[in-house]
């Protein structure tokens, strides 16, 4: 029996987990039907990744973006159902905690299309976090859930989910525990880290970008701030760009994030508070990996770069108060410092523990789990 799944992804780190499944999707001779949503949609944001990743194009590219979250939802909404009601997939998967994610969750559900959800049960149980509500409910109306931990099984556990596959039996391509009849929760691993070991060779050898800003490996830092919280006001950026430009470590590499730019721009203090910053436009998925990886240390608030960082062996300082990976923080590899920080000198000088078991995150077999599971249950 042939199966067609639809996959909705609008921002970037989904384009990253896509590949990895996608790949094993066509592998196992599944169809899939992309969808974009176009919540990301520059050149930059959006289609080196499909370039650099080797991702097919999307056979529907929705060009939404901007607008406040619920406007931007509402829209997707309307026409991710008009694409699900059309094409008649199997199964609709969604990636992450985006409002795309959201909107393709819904969408699903209310046509009564079963949903997967890869990377289910994170929390950072902050409510005030828009990511926060978008996985919380794609979790709640998903049919398949994909964890990438085991803390996010054990999260899921305590919210009232019971049908958990074994660990051990899914790793063996055992999927007989599978009951279609109610959420099944499985740990198959992050897909980030398929893709991130699949690509770090070929960003080492083809990634020039260490040449093209004069950086020396391991004699600068990287940062990134692109959450909704520290950049809607320039009161909120503000305390975290000076006090990064305070850290007496040179060059301070800013990849900066357009609704971050324009902030700046708006407010008129660009110039100021990124003087002692190399402002940098989004990279692609290579050139960013290779300069991850080859970084004394990273600050950002984004979830998948702790992450990231944590598997590249990088030390991590999180410009927010609670993160959904507390793995990472293991050993002082990912330390909180909030996004009002006054103690970064000090952090800075923090050496991580030696120990960093990234095996936390799965053995880079993600996708292949997650379709095997697919197949399962949706065959």
């Amino acid at each position: 029996m042939s199966v067609k799944i639809l996959t909705v992804v609008g921002a970037r780190p989904q384009f990253v987990k896509a590949s990895a499944v996608s790949r094993a999707l066509r592998a196992e001779g599944i169809e899939e039907v992309l969808v974009h949503t176009g919540q990301h949609f520059d050149d930059e944001m959006s289609a080196v990744f499909f370039r650099e990743l080797a991702l097919d194009t999307p056979r529907y590219n929705l060009g939404i973006s901007g607008g406040s979250h619920g406007q931007m939802t509402g829209r997707m909404l309307e026409r991710v159902e008009q694409v699900i009601s059309g094409e008649r997939p199997r199964a609709v998967l969604v990636y992450g905690d985006t409002n795309s994610t959201l909107a393709g969750a819904l969408a699903a559900a209310k046509l009564q299309v079963p949903v997967v959800h890869v990377e289910a049960g994170l929390r950072s149980y902050r409510r005030g976090m828009p990511e926060e509500i978008n996985r919380v409910i794609a979790d709640q109306v998903a049919t398949l859930l994909c964890c990438p931990t085991r803390t996010a099984v054990d999260n899921l556990r305590r919210e009232g989910f019971e049908h958990v596959l074994n660990d051990g039996a899914l790793a063996g391509g055992d999927t007989s525990e599978i009951d279609t009849g109610r959420p099944c929760v499985a740990n198959v691993g992050d897909v980030m880290v398929d893709v991130l070991r699949h690509y770090r060779d070929a960003a080492a050898e083809h990634s020039q970008i260490l040449e093209r800003l004069k950086l020396q490996p391991g004699a600068y830092a990287v940062l990134t701030i692109h959450r909704a919280e520290n950049t809607e006001t320039i009161d909120a950026i503000r305390p975290i760009l000076r006090a990064v430009s305070a850290l007496p470590i040179r060059p301070i590499v800013f990849a900066i994030h357009p609704r971050a730019d324009q902030l700046l721009r708006d407010a008129g203090e660009f110039e100021s508070l990124t003087r002692n910053l190399m402002v940098v436009k989004p990279l692609s998925y290579l050139d960013f990996m290779h300069l991850q990886a080859s970084a004394r240390i990273i600050l950002t608030d984004s979830g998948g770069i702790q992450k990231e960082a944590f598997c590249l062996r990088v030390p991590c300082l999180t410009l927010r108060d609670e993160t959904e990976w507390p793995e990472t923080t293991a050993g002082g590899w990912n330390q909180l410092v909030g996004s009002r920080p006054s103690d970064l000198r000090q952090r800075l000088d923090r050496s991580p523990a030696e120990t960093n078991d990234g095996c936390v995150f799965g053995a880079g077999d993600a996708a292949i789990r997650t379709v095997r599971l697919l197949r399962s249950v949706f065959s």
